[in-house]
């Protein structure tokens, strides 16, 4: 009886080369994702810091079907001017009135009361965002 052998038996030692790339592969590609994300991060991180005015609707009234009055408070560096845009929608959700309201005031905290001047009857106003003036 002859025996012939082609190699170990299977699993005894160790993976095969094939085996072990298809792992280090893997190990390359979560690497890869994690430095990804962490850079993303970093620029969403970057992008949240610098926006260092911020803006909140306190309250807003229908005056009348041509007008809103919109109390805003504004939080921002004293020497720093910035412009909050305002936006009002009517019953059917079409936008009705839009405003940019220059933010100049030498405080740290603003609140202020602006008149949106509407197109027709608004429902609703919205601070639609807050930013360094230019």
């Amino acid at each position: 009886m002859s025996a012939t052998l082609s190699g170990p038996p299977a699993g005894r030692y160790g993976r095969t080369t094939a085996e072990s790339s298809v792992r280090r592969l893997r190990r390359v590609g979560m690497v890869l994702a994690v430095a990804g994300v962490a850079v993303i991060g970093w620029f969403g991180w970057a992008y949240v810091d610098k926006q260092d005015i911020s803006g909140q609707l306190v309250r807003f009234k229908v005056v009348s079907d041509s007008r809103v009055e919109v109390h805003l408070e504004v939080h921002k560096p004293k020497d720093q001017d910035g412009v909050c845009t305002l936006r009002s929608r009517g019953e059917d959700g079409a936008e009705v009135g839009l405003k940019d309201v220059r933010i100049a005031e030498r405080s740290e905290v603003v609140n202020t009361v602006v008149e949106l001047r509407t197109t027709a009857r608004a429902t609703t106003a919205e601070l639609v965002r807050c930013q360094p003036a230019d």
